[in-house]
């Protein structure tokens, strides 16, 4: 049976002032009628056990996790003791899993994600399951629909779909041009960041690849017998920060032999900057796209317009090409074409 290894400690700063630190993207409930962390959670119990799930996160997040799933136990709620990289909070999070599951073939997951294709998704990961107890590292690829530049890129050896393929390259974020030819070529896939692998496989990785990352591990392993939550966090903290901060791409996934990758068209959105609202819902007459706003708007045009619900209404005459986005403490105001920079106002702020 898999094991689920979700990752929610992002603070979604391009969804600010939506988004916070103690609030962050995996908690809104603009996307859906449930958060995105909550989705993702009931994605997979048709697949495993609840105590087969364990969740990733931060001392500032975690109690706001525990009480949107409040079923799962508190032992499941790993809480990282600093912020270096998915390197590092897989090599933790997988000994965390160990001390309850020996080595476990663990999915890794991002938890403010969307997939359309349920049923499919969970098809694939099984078949991922088999791929992985056979000694490979996997991961899943998307079938880009359009040529994207804000992701990387994985080269498959193959077209084919639902199937593991050798994996020639991983390919940093393009060029728009370059983009293209990725999508015409059809062998390339938007990298998911999804990982399904044997806790002992990615072991030998680390330690053959990103010796730092293992080394650490070991010795966090000698430290730790349980999870205590933020006892525990606490614990290891100035161990925990010896792990190089570093990304699982680099550190192990664009060195291994072993690596697979199942390339799937599932419905897959990251949700990774507010214009994915274009994607995800209808818009106006105008263009607009709407969420929990009353609005009075007057040739306005091809704007995004969200709110968490706490304002009433919204006038604007003239608007065009505009991100509006409105809470009770802030509202942001940001052309479309600059909300890769949100992230400014947030150092500002600090």
């Amino acid at each position: 049976m898999l094991t689920f290894l979700i990752m929610a400690g992002g603070s979604g700063e391009r969804f600010w002032p939506l988004s916070t630190k103690t609030n962050p993207k995996q908690l809104l409930h603009v996307f859906n009628s449930k958060s995105l962390i909550r989705l993702t959670y009931e994605r997979i119990l048709p697949i495993c056990d609840n105590d087969h799930i364990f969740i990733a996160t931060n001392e500032i997040q975690a109690d706001k996790i525990k009480a949107e799933i409040s079923e799962l136990d508190s032992s499941r709620i790993i809480i990282e003791p600093g912020f270096k990289d998915t390197a590092s909070a897989i090599a933790y999070g997988s000994l965390m899993i160990s001390k309850y599951i020996k080595d476990a073939t663990i999915a890794v997951l991002a938890s403010d994600a969307l997939i359309k294709d349920e049923e499919g998704f969970r098809n694939i990961l099984i078949e991922a399951e088999n791929v992985a107890q056979a000694g490979s590292i996997v991961t899943l690829g998307i079938k880009p629909t359009y040529p994207e530049t804000g992701y990387g890129y994985i080269e498959a050896k193959t077209s084919n779909l639902n199937v593991a393929n050798d994996v020639i390259a991983f390919k940093e974020k393009p060029s728009y041009d370059i983009a293209k030819e990725y999508v015409d070529a059809k062998r390339y896939f938007w990298n998911s960041g999804m990982f399904i692998f044997k806790s002992s496989v990615m072991d030998e990785a680390f330690k053959m690849y990103s010796k730092i990352h293992y080394d650490v591990k070991m010795e966090l392993d000698k430290m730790i017998d349980s999870n205590l939550g933020v006892d525990t966090a606490n614990k290891v903290r100035d161990t925990f920060n010896k792990f190089e901060k570093k990304s699982i791409d680099f550190a192990v996934m664009e060195h291994a032999k072993n690596i697979k990758v199942i390339p799937c068209n599932i419905g897959w959105n990251d949700v990774g900057s507010y214009l994915a609202f274009e994607e995800l819902f209808i818009k106006d007459n105008d263009s607009n796209v709407i969420r929990n706003t009353n609005t009075i708007l007057v040739d306005s045009n091809n704007n995004i317009i969200i709110s968490d619900g706490n304002y009433q209404s919204l006038a604007m005459l003239g608007v065009s090409d505009m991100i509006i986005a409105i809470t009770k403490d802030n509202i942001l105001v940001c052309p479309k074409g600059r909300n890769q920079e949100i992230k400014k106002i947030i150092s500002k702020k600090q």
